[in-house]
């Protein structure tokens, strides 16, 4: 990454969307299916519909004839922070920095012979938004911002026995950034200049690969390991600057780049069909986000002109832990349940008003209902809690300081979607 004077809207954006740290960063288990329903509890194992492509292709050896999957779902929840007596700038508190987010995916699979299986998937893994009040105490660092992943993702799977498959996707995901944040133009009091703005906003293509294999000892039993590569973003993009004066004028139009690394990942998975109504199932993941290092530059203002400072986000690697029954009440109904535990990539006292992520637990229930042999209707929830996070957070330069709490942060997933089976 490059660094100079102006990058911080880039990272401004990547940092906000952080803030659920719902797998330890900012990628998502909740895209539209019925994995919202365990919590991921099983994911690279359960090989139960086409959504397997994003969880473990080689699932798609499992699936007889053509199988689609289509899902809606809308994120919300309330990350609000509370400013404290330390806070040295005029303003309030964020309010709630989390709008309703919409979402969506759509997979399909086919089965070519008794050994070979292709398919298809769409959806977004990656990326959140926020929206702060622009007025707030931390506009400074942040106002509002947000990024996307859309990954799109053609999978091949070989049966070799009734024990071993593999399966193997090219993901494509086209990453969406942009981001605003609030000038500083009257430092130390000196002035009573009003804000200045700068915003960025980029699109940029990376590709990746998704690997897995499935390994079935018994019947009812199957053990799923997959491994996701990194994905590489390259945003760049001339600065668009609103303010008057010299300082300002210098950083209009200032090409930023910003180099942004989806982390590898790795999933272990457990199924296990206990008897005819109930199945048992956990995993543990793994996601590399040491390796997003020194991702962006922050601006910072003096009474004579602005500077820029190296922004190490000092990310550490996350890991995830589910728990998850599945119970089938009658031939028509399916119930979910599953309980999983995330860990941080930031650790407390690195926590900014930018990437306010923390430890997390996730509480899911969800039912599919059997319209007829053919065709599934699957209802989900999710609430991820993740509690307070405490935030002091200073400009060396200009000495802006944030300090306070988010309080009781919480997200929930409503996801609904259906399977039809030809």
């Amino acid at each position: 990454m490059q660094t100079r004077t102006g990058a911080m809207p880039a990272f401004t954006l990547l940092a906000l969307c952080s803030q659920q740290a719902w797998a330890g960063g900012i990628m998502l288990y909740e895209i539209g299916t019925d994995n919202a329903g365990l919590a991921n509890a099983g994911a690279a194992a359960r090989a139960q519909g086409p959504s397997t492509i994003a969880s473990n292709p080689a699932g798609l050896s499992y699936l007889p004839g053509t199988q689609i999957t289509g899902g809606l779902q809308v994120l919300y929840g309330d990350l609000s922070f509370d400013r404290d007596a330390d806070t040295n700038v005029s303003g309030s508190g964020s309010g709630n920095g989390l709008d309703p987010i919409p979402g969506g995916s759509f997979f399909i699979s086919h089965e070519l012979d008794d050994h070979w299986s292709v398919g298809f998937g769409q959806y977004a893994d990656f990326g959140l938004a926020v929206n702060y009040d622009n007025e707030w105490s931390g506009r400074y660092f942040a106002q509002n911002a947000s990024i996307g992943g859309l990954s799109l993702v053609p999978s091949v799977a070989y049966r070799f026995n009734e024990q071993w498959s593999v399966g193997v996707g090219v993901k494509a995901m086209y990453g969406m950034l942009q981001a605003q944040t609030a000038i500083d133009r009257s430092p130390f009091g000196f002035t009573d200049r009003g804000d200045g703005q700068f915003k960025y906003k980029d699109n940029d293509w990376g590709f990746g690969a998704n690997v897995g294999v499935i390994y079935a000892p018994q019947t009812g039993t199957r053990i799923g390991l997959t491994y996701t590569s990194k994905v590489d973003l390259d945003f760049e993009d001339g600065l668009d600057v609103k303010g008057n004066g010299p300082a300002l004028d210098r950083l209009n139009g200032l090409n930023t780049q910003l180099d942004v690394t989806v982390p590898q990942t790795v999933t272990l998975s457990l199924f296990q069909q206990l008897d005819r109504q109930w199945a048992l199932l956990a995993s543990v993941n793994w996601q590399d986000w040491s390796k997003f290092g020194d991702i962006a530059v922050q601006v910072d203002t003096t009474a004579f002109g602005a500077q820029s400072t190296t922004v190490d986000a000092d990310f550490k690697d996350t890991w995830h832990l589910s728990l998850g029954a599945q119970y089938q009440a009658t031939p028509q109904w399916l119930w979910n349940v599953g309980v999983a535990y995330d860990s941080s990539a930031v650790s407390d006292n690195k926590r900014t008003v930018t990437v306010p992520m923390a430890e997390s637990w996730r509480f899911a229930t969800g039912a599919t209902y059997a319209l007829n042999k053919d065709t599934d209707v699957n209802v989900s929830w999710a609430m991820i809690w993740i509690g307070d996070m405490p935030v002091d957070q200073t400009k060396n330069v200009s000495g802006n300081r944030i300090s306070g709490q988010f309080d009781s942060a919480w997200i929930q997933a409503v996801t609904g979607n259906m399977t039809w089976r030809f």
